[in-house]
């Protein structure tokens, strides 16, 4: 026995002995680098004053009723009961969110990728001219507005009218305000909005590309563009791909001012209503804070969930498949 607590004594020591050394470098490479920390010190106030108290504040506020008159009221954990037992439209703006987040998530992530690598082939003025296009509609505001005359409901709509005249249809289809196709409309329209942050990373890690690499990659074997993109440039674009993930997918689970838009507030028979929408239902209509503030933790912690899986994935996937060992590959 007293040899057995004697080994525990000189364990606890030893590990008390490795933290205190690995704090004394932290310490010492904090103190190397105090200027990369100045420089930092501006965003990460910033950073930390409106998004991580807010969310925290969020957090707590979550077990609370508050209606922005009175004094807040603990309540536990029954904003989170009643969210998921005995909120129906909660539970269809989930389902909806999560159908736009499984949709437009991993389609405008190739979506971006692809345009942005066949627009890199393209010479200097052209790719230039050629990226502010497509980039263009997720930085013009409400430009997705051109969407309500194309879907609409009467006969000058550019899809009925087109669809009369061909034949298709005998008379004019309420697109957005049938809940068959209101929930489709919108998620197209949310597509053609994606290529935004993650297809301009894309572009920047496609010009940033060692053509030494592709050189090598020649000698060793690589017969053609396809093999050189499999082999060589998504291998070289890891952080852009990684950072692109997590950009499509906060945007998939954002979508609200589209809905809104297209569908209305609230859309009919709820038929396009996501989390957001939801949350801004109950925080600046209804005034139910607290409510409200589970909301949105649910929605926060659905987003950190998702983007950890995949970055975790990605992560897993592009070393097993890319990495290769010598040309034999190739061939």
């Amino acid at each position: 026995m007293k040899i057995e607590s004697t080994e525990k004594i000189i364990q606890q020591e030893t590990y008390f002995e490795k933290k205190r050394k690995k704090w004394q470098l932290t310490k010492k490479n904090m103190k190397l680098s105090k200027h990369y920390y100045i420089l930092m010190a501006p965003y990460m106030i910033i950073f930390t004053l409106f998004t991580i108290i807010p969310v925290v504040a969020s957090l707590g506020l979550s077990f609370f009723s508050f209606n922005m008159l009175e004094l807040p009221i603990f309540i536990g954990w029954d904003n989170y009961s009643r969210l998921f037992l005995a909120d129906d439209v909660f539970m269809t703006a989930l389902r909806n969110t999560v159908v736009f987040a499984v949709i437009t998530g991993p389609l405008s992530y190739m979506a971006a990728f692809i345009f942005a690598w066949l627009i890199n082939e393209l010479s200097p003025k052209i790719r230039a001219l050629m990226t502010t296009i497509f980039y263009a509609p997720s930085i013009a505001g409400n430009v997705f507005f051109i969407w309500l005359i194309i879907f609409s409901g009467d006969t000058y709509g550019y899809a009925n009218g087109f669809l009369m005249q061909l034949g298709v249809i005998l008379e004019p289809i309420q697109w957005l305000r049938d809940e068959k196709y209101t929930l489709g409309i919108v998620i197209l329209v949310q597509l053609w909005l994606s290529l935004g942050t993650s297809f301009l990373s894309f572009i920047a890690g496609l010009q940033t590309l060692d053509p030494t690499l592709v050189e090598a990659g020649a000698i060793d074997g690589i017969k053609n563009r396809w093999q050189e993109l499999w082999y060589i440039t998504l291998p070289s674009m890891k952080p852009q791909l990684l950072f692109g993930a997590v950009m499509q997918i906060t945007q998939s689970f954002a979508v609200a001012e589209v809905s809104i838009a297209l569908a209305g507030f609230p859309s009919v028979n709820y038929s396009a209503h996501t989390i957001v929408t939801h949350l801004m239902d109950y925080g600046s209509i209804r005034f139910e804070m607290g409510y409200a503030s589970a909301i949105a933790t649910v929605l926060f912690v659905i987003m950190v969930g998702a983007n950890f899986i995949v970055q975790r994935l990605l992560r897993k996937f592009l070393p097993s498949i890319f990495n290769t060992v010598d040309g034999s590959c190739f061939y």
